[in-house]
């Protein structure tokens, strides 16, 4: 009997019957030359070859230049980094070319040419004299649609608090537009050709003749044209609220009727008091009392000045050594200051308790600060003004 195991392996030594040797079987054979014929390229196809990849390569060249230009382009258009809104003039005989350099020369625009193809490619624009307001680096789109709306439409909102100085009213005129001076400002303001019916002759400086608001400063306005818009809104809210009647009010001019409400607007920080403090200023006019009244002292005053300094020195504004009222308003006064100082509060009746035991009239004569809100407490004589004071000093309001 044969062993199973031998006719296996004998088997095994028989070559299989349908094997082919390929030569791809043998990665070493692949290699060999003699081994393995690798059909040439037709001559038609290796003579284009050449031309073909130069003309594929100046292909693919120009694509990267092109692309390269147009993200130069768009850089140029748009670049990034916008920065703040910043002031910009065309004036008389400007032309696209004059104003594209002047935009480049100011960092506005990156490139003069560039903005000068961009305005002609969409359309150009109407060149208006005037000022403008305009975000350097900004979008060429943007820009040059700021330069086709003419100033005279465009607007900025500019607020003067109440009881802001013509200084400080320049300075926030200044802050909000950009391209207006807050010392040209000041000298228009001080300029005697800008009229006003309640300045007196001789006087030049237009100090509480501003009426302070909210204006819409066109965008081609000067400092003197601003000047002239606020003193004649003060012509227009003082006399709605009867200023050219005031000697027959209150015994004075109206000039020094915005002096008093000049007054009233710095010292007031609650309207309650408004009158009644119009009132402790005209009962001490008429009874030659000092007017001992602080904000006349911080008038012009340095910010950081000494206020015992500034009550020990002599100066027109010093209401603790002048009698009567200083040379000028030391403000510009709001409406509810104006009608205070044209309707000022009754003195308190007999049966206050403020006149208990004071000798008649009992008038209104002191007044000092009596809560954090800013209220102030009123007497009528010194040993209750005294107590007020002493008062306020324990509730941490006084030094």
């Amino acid at each position: 009997m044969i062993d199973p195991l031998i006719k296996i392996r004998k088997a095994e030594e028989q070559p299989a019957e349908n094997w082919f040797d390929d030569p791809w079987d043998n990665p070493e054979a692949l290699h060999r030359s003699d081994q393995l014929e690798v059909e040439d390229l037709p001559n038609e196809f290796r003579n284009l070859s050449r031309p073909f990849l130069i003309v594929a390569a100046a292909v693919a060249a120009v694509t990267l230049f092109m692309g390269a230009i147009g993200l130069w382009y768009v850089h140029q258009v748009n670049p990034s980094g916008k920065g703040d809104p910043q002031s910009f003039t065309v004036v008389e005989g400007d032309t696209i070319s004059s104003v594209s350099q002047r935009l480049a020369d100011g960092g506005f625009v990156s490139s003069a040419s560039v903005f000068s193809w961009y305005v002609s490619r969409k359309g150009g624009v109407e060149l208006i004299p005037g000022y403008y307001t305009i975000a350097p680096k900004d979008h060429m789109g943007n820009i040059m649609a700021v330069l086709k709306t003419p100033p005279s439409a465009t607007y900025q909102k500019v607020t003067f608090p109440e009881g802001y100085t013509i200084a400080q009213m320049g300075t926030r005129l200044a802050e909000k537009t950009l391209r207006l001076n807050a010392d040209q400002f000041v000298a228009m303001a001080n300029d005697p050709s800008i009229e006003s019916p309640y300045r007196p002759a001789g006087q030049n400086s237009l100090e509480g003749l501003l009426f302070p608001d909210t204006y819409q400063i066109s965008g081609d306005q000067n400092e003197q044209q601003v000047v002239q818009q606020l003193a004649k809104q003060m012509v227009r809210v003082a006399s709605q609220e009867g200023i050219d009647d005031a000697q027959a009010k209150v015994g004075l001019s109206p000039y020094k009727v915005l002096i008093v409400a000049s007054m009233i607007e710095r010292e007031a920080k609650v309207d309650a008091d408004r009158a009644k403090i119009a009132r402790v200023i005209y009962n001490r006019l008429e009874t030659k009392m000092l007017l001992q009244i602080d904000a006349t002292l911080l008038y012009n005053a340095p910010a950081d000045a000494d206020f015992a300094t500034l009550k020990a020195t002599d100066t027109p504004y010093n209401t603790y050594i002048n009698k009567g009222l200083p040379p000028t308003p030391i403000a510009n006064p709001g409406r509810a200051s104006i009608i205070a100082a044209l309707n000022p509060a009754p003195n308190p009746a007999g049966t206050d308790p403020l006149c208990a035991n004071v000798p008649k009239p009992c008038r209104y004569l002191y007044y000092v600060l009596s809560d954090k809100e800013g209220g102030h407490a009123f007497a009528a004589t010194l040993a209750q003004h005294e107590a007020n004071v002493e008062a306020a000093r324990q509730a941490g309001l006084l030094p």
